[in-house]
C-alpha cells in the first residue's frame, strides 16, 4: 500500500503541472459564465491528457528512451531536421517561460486575494522559493513534495465545491452531454488546452522510471491525472458562485457571501499552490526536454546538477520573474501564455502517436492495439482542431475580421482536420500490416 501511495504522489507531479493558475483562471471563468454546462469538456480533457501522458510514460519504460530522445534520434540536425528540432526547442522553453509568467503571477495573486499585498514583490519572494526547490538534489523527492501540494490544493477546492451544495444531476448532465452555449467556444478550447499542455509530456517521459512496471505506471498515472481532473471540475463548480465581472478578488468575495471568511484563504491557498507547484514544473520540464535533446554532447553537464540543465530552468525562472514584475495584468497574461499551447501540441500528439506505434521501439508487445490507435486518434484530432483554431484566431485577429465566427469555418475546420487525422490512422494501420 506504501508503495502505492508514493507512486501516485510520484505522479501527481503531472497534476501539479497541469493545475496552474491557467487551469483555475479557466475552469473558474467556466463555472462563472456558462454554470456546470462545460463540464464535459474537462471530463474529455482529462481522458485526453491520460492518453498522452500514459504513452509518453510508456515510450520511455519500454524502450528506455524519452519523448526528448526519441525525437532527436529521429528528427535531430544530423538526420537534417533542423527545423523541427528548433520548432520543439523552442516551443517547450519559450512556452514554459510563457507559463512561468502565469505561474508566478497567479501564485502571487492567491496572496492578494487573502491580502491586499504588493504583487510584485511576492512574484519576486515566491520565484525565490521556486529557484531554491529546484535546486533539490533528486527529481523524484521533488515530484513527491509538489504531488504533497497538489493533493492539499485538491482537498481545498473539493471541501469548498461540496460546501456550495451544487445541484447533482446539473453535475452529471453537464458532465456527459456535450453542449456549446453561444460563444463559449474559445472557452471550449481553453480548457482542453490548459488540461493537456505539451511540455507536460516531456516532464512525464523525463521522470518516468525506466525500471518501473508498465502496470505499475497506469495505475499511478491514472489516479493522478483522475485526481487533477475531479479538482479542475471543483474548481469550475466554485466558479459558478461568482456573478459580474470575473476576477480573481471576485472569486473570494463570492464566496465570503455564501460560506464565510475562511472560504477565501481557502481559495487564496489553492490559487497559490497552484501557481507555486506550477511555478516549480514549468522550468523543470523545459530542462529535461533541453537535456534529452541535447545530452549527447558534454552529458556531464546535463545532469540535474550540470551547468547546462541549471542555465535552462534558470532561463524559465528568470523570464517568468521578469515578465510577472514588470506590472502585467495575470488574467489576460495567464490566457496569453495558453495560446501558445496550441501550435505545438499537435505536432507532438502525432509524433507520438507514431512513437507507439514503431516496433523498433516498442516492440511487438507494446504497440498500440487498434482500440487504443482509435482513442489515440480521437485525441490527435482535437489536437488538431485546437491548434488549428488557435492559429486561426491569431491570423484573423492581426487581418480584424471576424469571419471565423461562421458556422461555415466551423464546418470546414472540422473536416479538413479530420481527413488530416484519418490520414496519419491510415498511415499508422500500414505500418502494422
Amino acid at each position: 500500500m506504501k508503495r502505492k501511495i508514493l507512486n501516485i504522489l510520484f505522479w501527481s507531479v503531472i497534476s501539479a503541472a497541469f493545475i496552474g493558475p491557467g487551469t483555475i483562471t479557466t475552469a473558474a471563468k467556466a463555472g462563472a459564465s456558462y454554470g456546470y454546462s462545460l463540464l464535459w469538456a474537462l471530463l474529455f480533457s482529462t481522458f485526453a491528457c491520460l492518453v498522452l501522458q500514459e504513452a509518453a510514460a510508456r515510450l520511455t519504460i519500454v524502450s528506455g528512451k524519452s519523448l526528448g530522445r526519441a525525437i532527436a534520434g529521429t528528427y535531430g540536425p544530423k538526420k537534417g531536421g533542423w527545423g523541427v528540432f528548433v520548432l520543439v526547442f523552442g516551443a517547450i522553453i519559450i512556452g514554459s517561460a510563457a507559463y512561468e509568467t502565469g505561474n508566478l503571477l497567479g501564485a502571487a495573486e492567491g496572496i492578494r486575494v487573502i491580502d491586499p499585498v504588493n504583487v510584485r514583490a511576492w512574484v519576486l519572494l515566491i520565484g525565490a522559493i521556486a529557484f531554491m526547490a529546484l535546486l533539490f538534489p533528486g527529481i523524484r523527492l521533488l515530484a513527491r513534495i509538489l504531488g504533497f501540494l497538489v493533493v492539499m490544493m485538491g482537498i481545498v477546492f473539493l471541501v469548498t465545491a461540496f460546501l456550495l451544495k451544487p445541484d447533482v444531476g446539473n453535475i452529471f448532465r453537464g458532465a456527459l452531454i456535450p453542449f456549446f452555449p453561444a460563444g463559449s467556444s474559445l472557452l471550449i478550447l481553453g480548457l482542453v488546452g490548459t488540461t493537456v499542455v505539451p511540455y507536460n509530456l516531456f516532464l512525464g517521459s523525463g521522470i518516468a522510471d525506466k525500471t518501473q512496471a508498465v502496470s505499475d505506471m497506469r495505475f499511478g498515472l491514472s489516479v493522478a491525472v483522475i485526481l487533477g481532473g475531479v479538482i479542475s471540475m471543483a474548481v469550475l463548480i466554485v466558479g459558478t458562485s461568482v456573478t459580474g465581472v470575473f476576477s480573481f478578488v471576485a472569486v473570494g468575495e463570492a464566496l465570503a457571501s455564501k460560506l464565510g471568511e475562511w472560504a477565501v484563504w481557502f481559495f487564496g491557498f489553492g490559487l497559490f499552490a497552484a501557481g507555486f507547484s506550477s511555478a516549480v514544473t514549468a522550468p523543470l520540464a523545459s530542462a529535461l526536454t533541453a537535456r534529452d535533446l541535447f545530452k549527447k554532447r558534454d552529458e556531464g553537464k546535463w545532469t540535474e546538477k550540470g551547468l547546462y540543465f541549471k542555465l535552462t530552468w534558470g532561463f524559465v525562472l528568470v523570464t517568468g520573474l521578469f515578465f510577472g514584475s514588470i506590472g502585467l495584468k495575470p488574467i489576460p497574461a495567464i490566457i496569453a501564455a495558453q495560446a501558445l499551447n496550441g501550435f505545438i501540441l499537435p505536432f507532438i500528439s502525432i509524433f507520438l502517436w507514431f512513437a507507439v506505434n514503431n516496433r523498433s521501439l516498442m516492440g511487438d508487445n507494446h504497440l498500440n492495439s487498434t482500440t487504443g490507435n482509435l482513442l489515440f486518434g480521437f485525441v490527435v484530432w482535437i489536437t488538431l482542431l485546437l491548434g488549428a483554431h488557435n492559429l486561426m484566431t491569431a491570423l484573423t485577429k492581426i487581418a480584424g475580421t471576424t469571419w471565423i465566427e461562421s458556422g461555415r469555418y466551423y464546418v470546414g475546420l472540422l473536416s479538413v482536420t479530420f481527413l488530416i487525422t484519418l490520414f496519419f490512422f491510415y498511415r499508422i494501420k500500414k505500418k502494422h500490416s
